[in-house]
């Protein structure tokens, strides 16, 4: 037996501390509890439409979380996503709105595929900023962050453009089986990315590169590449966040639309058990964490509780998530 493996033994067989159970079930814990608080203090939770409210709110922060959770796991951040959806939602209203000032008339189909590809295109200029020129990946992302909005706002001529195109409203208000087609691709990228992370070489490397970079170039890991690819899903899956939230509302808003989402999908992560120092993906906790989120502003609003004391009940819970990885990363 190795003395590596050796070493390794006792850490695989010691029982888990408190502060990695607490990392590892926590949000769900938490979400159980807050879904039992609503049973029985609020007012019509038990109602169906309760559950359909939620299954049309979470899909965009959702699929933007997922992109999210794979930049963390190499140690990075996109703080890119929410312009990335402006992005790609102007593109898509320039190119199938006949409304659009110089607009493309182009059919539903082209016009999202041209959306999907700007997001890419996002994606992969910030990947390669980060993975080829060593940028900072806060400092990389920064910079479409504010820079990427003002890019839809260009491509709107600074108009929100109305999208009353029956394909679209289709897909962000059809349902099957009273199952909203917002929440199906969402959660049929959560199973993908999370095929990805776990089954795939790919995956492998991406928390290779997390858990240690350097270590992973010495090893002859692919780095870059990995890291090009990771940015550009981040900028994908942010586009077709875009997509389905301007279907939600038909109308591509260069101004407003992912307005802060990057953070909601920051936090999101991390309350599900991501550590931002990279190395670990938790993809069911990812999805935890966004529908607590999103459970805990709807259960403050529905009790009428200031947007402000929301704010900061937010704040507080990703100060304690944080705390929980630092504990528990020390506790390894």
């Amino acid at each position: 037996m190795s003395t590596a493996l050796a070493q390794r033994l006792p850490r695989l067989s010691r029982p888990a501390s408190g502060a990695e159970l607490a990392r590892d079930l926590g949000v769900y814990i938490a979400l159980a509890l807050l879904v039992l608080y609503n049973v029985f203090f609020t007012p019509y939770f038990n109602h169906f439409d309760t559950v359909q409210t939620l299954m049309v709110q979470v899909p965009a922060v959702m699929i933007v979380s997922l992109g999210m959770l794979m930049v963390i796991g190499t140690g990075g951040i996109d703080l890119s996503v929410g312009a990335t959806m402006a992005i790609a939602a102007a593109v898509m209203g320039k190119f199938v709105s006949p409304e659009s000032k110089n607009g493309l008339h182009t059919g539903l189909t082209v016009a999202i595929v041209a959306a999907l590809l700007a997001g890419l295109v996002v994606g992969i200029f910030n990947g390669i900023v980060v993975g080829v020129g060593g940028v900072q990946p806060i400092v990389a992302t920064l910079s479409l962050l504010v820079g990427g909005r003002g890019i839809a706002l260009v491509i709107t001529s600074g108009a929100l453009i109305e999208l009353f195109v029956p394909g679209l409203t289709k897909l962000g208000r059809g349902r099957a089986h009273e199952i909203p087609y917002v929440f199906i691709i969402a959660i049929v990228l959560a199973v993908l990315v999370g095929i990805l992370v776990r089954q795939t070489t790919f995956g492998f490397r991406l928390l290779a590169i997390g858990g240690n970079t350097r270590a992973a170039t010495l090893a002859g890991l692919p780095v870059r590449r990995t890291i090009i690819t990771v940015y550009a899903l981040s900028g994908l899956l942010a586009a077709v966040a875009g997509i389905i939230a301007t279907a939600r509302t038909r109308a591509a808003d260069p101004s407003f639309l992912g307005l802060g989402l990057e953070l909601s999908a920051i936090t999101a992560v991390v309350v599900g058990g991501t550590a931002l120092t990279g190395g670990r993906v938790r993809v069911l906790g990812t999805i935890a964490g966004v529908i607590l989120m999103q459970l805990l502003t709807t259960t403050l609003t529905a009790h009428n509780v200031p947007d402000s004391a929301t704010q900061v009940a937010e704040a507080v819970i990703i100060v304690i998530a944080v705390y929980i990885q630092r504990t528990s990363r020390s506790a390894e």
